[in-house]
C-alpha cells in the first residue's frame, strides 16, 4: 500500500488546493475596478483563508504520512515557514484597518445600479471610497467612481448621491462638488480624488 492514500488526508490537501485556487482567483479577478464582487469579498478574508490552508496542509501532513520521522521531516518545514508568514500576514492585515459599508443607494430607476460608499482609515486618517456596483449575483461588477482622504478635514466626503440614473454626485465638507457619469458597462467617466 502507498504511503500516501488516507481519505481524510486527500481530503484536506484537496481543501488545500481549493483554498489557494480561491485566494489566486480572487487575486487576479477580483480587484476593485471593474472586478466581481463576490471575488472582492473572497479578498477580504485573505488572512483567513491563509490559515485555513495553513490547518489543512498540517492535517494533510500528520493524518496521510505513516512514518512518524517523515511526519517531522514534511511537517517541520510546512509548519516552520507557514506559521510565522501567517502571523505576519495577519499583523498587516491589522494595521491596514479595512473597509466598511456605510451606505448603498439603487440607481433611480435602474434595480441593476448601486452606489457604494465604504470607510475606512489609513491608521488614524479617515477615508471613504465610493463605488458603482453594476449587475446581480455573481456577475456584479464594482467600478471605483472616488476615494477621499480626511487628513485634511477639507476633503471628507460629506454626501454621495444619484444626481440621475447615470450620474452621481458626491461633496466634500469644505463644499466641492464633484460630479460623475457612469457608462452604459457601469464604468464611471473619471474617478475623483480628494486628498490623495
Amino acid at each position: 500500500m502507498a504511503p500516501y492514500r488516507r481519505p481524510l488526508a486527500c481530503a484536506l490537501l484537496a481543501m488545500a488546493a481549493a483554498l489557494v485556487a480561491t485566494a489566486l482567483a480572487a487575486h487576479l479577478w477580483g480587484g476593485s475596478d471593474g472586478g466581481l464582487v463576490v471575488l472582492i469579498r473572497v479578498r477580504g478574508h485573505f488572512v483567513a483563508i491563509g490559515w485555513l490552508t495553513l490547518a489543512a496542509l498540517c492535517g494533510a501532513v500528520l493524518l496521510g504520512l505513516r512514518k512518524p520521522m517523515t511526519r517531522v521531516t514534511v511537517g517541520v518545514p510546512v509548519l516552520g515557514l507557514g506559521a510565522p508568514v501567517m502571523v505576519l500576514v495577519t499583523m498587516l492585515a491589522m494595521l491596514d484597518g479595512g473597509q466598511e459599508q456605510t451606505r448603498s443607494l439603487a440607481a433611480p430607476g435602474r434595480d441593476d445600479r448601486r452606489l457604494v460608499v465604504e470607510e475606512g482609515s489609513a491608521m488614524i486618517d479617515p477615508l471613504w471610497y465610493v463605488y458603482v456596483h453594476e449587475g446581480s449575483g455573481p456577475w456584479e461588477r464594482r467600478w471605483i467612481a472616488g476615494h477621499f482622504n480626511g487628513d485634511a478635514t477639507d476633503n471628507e466626503l460629506r454626501e454621495a448621491v444619484w444626481a440621475g440614473p447615470d450620474r452621481i454626485r458626491m461633496t466634500t465638507r469644505e463644499g466641492a462638488v464633484h460630479e460623475v457619469t457612469i457608462t452604459p458597462g457601469g464604468r464611471p467617466d473619471r474617478v475623483v480624488s480628494a486628498g490623495w
